[in-house]
């Protein structure tokens, strides 16, 4: 199976609610909720994701959240894909989850790239109904938007599926122009440069812009993101000059890049639901830089031969330059094969 989501775990913990007051484990006058919600837990937190959902459900069930999470985390701790559940404090339920294996990340990522790719392929569609009076940045940001809910499944022809009324799809907040100041950026930074300044900032905040846009260096965000793409299929092209292609595998000296890989549909479903392509931006930042100081350890060196590691190492890496290229594209950027 694949990673665990905070969506998953919100069902789970439903149907362990459910099911407890069901079998006279919590009294009958608990409210079940309908959603729960699960986050990641805070610096210096236990495990990996938490819910207060026992607070919610003590209050109708007329007892301390603390017996209300041990209830809980009894039957939650038997679900799949969780390796145990610890209650602290006064009764906050914490999620410990297996270490996500290279194998099963890299799936997920082909599964989702798919989408992506589908949402590319019908770029002419994934346009806002009406653009009219929109300023440059806020065009942008609403067609940015709008990918990443098509992706998430809640649009279609550039409306919300969820709204009766066919409401456009906007921004979660009003959106700060571009400054007279900076004048025509897209015709001195370039299209994709002047895109990306402009969404890695909240909506609510203005742009800054610089000749730092132009710059091949590490000091360049955007560069080192396409240059991570480009260096994860440089290193196909090495490979097989090499003799040897990506096959999936256990990859013990990656693991933040793994987390990253991981965790990237999150950041996909919390970019499209608040409405925040600048969430993505920042994650697609992470990814990079751990793309480009693992890449070292992908090819192998010297007399090295070709091993079932270096296979495993180029799948996750040509893994994570799939996610970066499907990132840009759902910003509106291209994902240049070399740089």
């Amino acid at each position: 199976m694949g990673p665990v989501t905070p969506a998953d775990l919100s069902r789970c913990v439903v149907r362990a609610v459910r099911c407890a007051v069901a079998d006279g484990e919590l009294a009958a006058g608990a409210a079940v909720p309908e959603r729960v919600v699960v986050e990641r837990t805070r610096p210096g937190g236990v495990g990996d994701y938490a819910t207060p959902v026992a607070f919610q459900v003590a209050k109708a069930a007329r007892c301390a959240p603390r017996d209300v999470a041990d209830v809980l985390a009894r039957r939650l701790g038997a679900e799949p894909g969780i390796e145990r559940v610890e209650v602290t404090g006064a009764g906050f339920l914490n999620f410990v989850l297996p270490a996500p294996s290279a194998a099963a990340v890299i799936t997920d990522v082909i599964v989702r790239d798919i989408a992506i790719r589908d949402v590319r392929g019908g770029a002419a569609h994934v346009v806002p109904a009406d653009e009219s009076g929109l300023g440059l940045r806020e065009r942008v940001v609403r067609r940015s938007v709008l990918r990443l809910l098509c992706v998430q499944g809640g649009v279609a022809d550039g409306t919300l599926l969820d709204s009766p009324a066919g409401a456009p799809v906007a921004p979660g907040a009003p959106v700060a122009p571009v400054a007279k100041r900076d004048g025509d950026v897209v015709a001195r930074y370039g299209a994709d440069a002047a895109c990306w300044a402009m969404l890695a900032v909240p909506a609510r905040e203005t742009p800054s812009f610089s000749d730092a846009l132009l710059h091949q260096g590490e000091a360049n965000e955007f560069f080192r993101v396409r240059y991570a793409h480009a260096r994860s299929r440089a290193l196909v092209r090495n490979a097989h000059q090499l003799g040897f292609h990506q096959e999936p595998g256990d990859v013990d000296d990656a693991p933040a890049l793994l987390r990253l890989l991981a965790d990237h549909p999150l950041v996909l479903e919390a970019a499209a639901h608040h409405r925040a392509p600048e969430r993505l931006v920042r994650s697609l930042v992470e990814l990079a830089d751990a793309l480009l100081d693992f890449q070292y350890r992908v090819l192998p060196q010297g007399d090295e031969k070709p091993s079932a590691a270096h296979r495993a190492r180029l799948a996750l890496a040509e893994a994570a330059g799939t996610v970066l290229a499907g990132g840009l594209a759902l910003l509106g950027m291209d994902a240049p094969e070399r740089l």
